[in-house]
């Protein structure tokens, strides 16, 4: 879901009296909404819950949001994960970069995308 609609979700939440801690990777966008809470996690977008297919790391994130939630000293409070994709930032550089990609790569990284999505779906609708 788009970080911008979430964060403006999250502010009318907090108007009505119910409290919230918006966790994503988009910094820019929901620290300029304002949200009262934000845990940042400085991962590609889409995984601010964790690394995929990681229930560690998204069992960690839910629970340092939790404790955001909790114990959030003032409005506006951003507090960074201390997880990292990569022990280095190059992947910023690289990721899903179209112009680093050829159309066989963009056409085999839109296959991948797709089978997660499936993956997905079919979770949801055994659920």
């Amino acid at each position: 879901m788009c970080h911008q609609t979430v964060s403006l979700v999250a502010r009318h939440l907090e108007a009505s009296g119910i409290p919230t801690v918006i966790m994503g990777c988009a910094r820019d966008i929901v620290e300029h909404c304002g949200v009262p809470r934000f845990l940042f996690s400085d991962f590609p977008l889409g995984n601010s819950a964790g690394r995929p297919f990681d229930p560690e790391s998204q069992a960690a994130t839910l629970e340092l949001a939790l404790r955001v939630l909790e114990a959030a000293p003032a409005a506006r409070t951003t507090v960074q994960s201390p997880q990292r994709w990569r022990d280095d930032a190059s992947w910023k550089l690289d990721y899903s970069n179209l112009s680093t990609m050829t159309p066989e790569e963009i056409a085999e990284k839109r296959r991948e995308f797709d089978v997660v999505k499936a993956v997905a779906k079919s979770k949801r609708d055994d659920a």
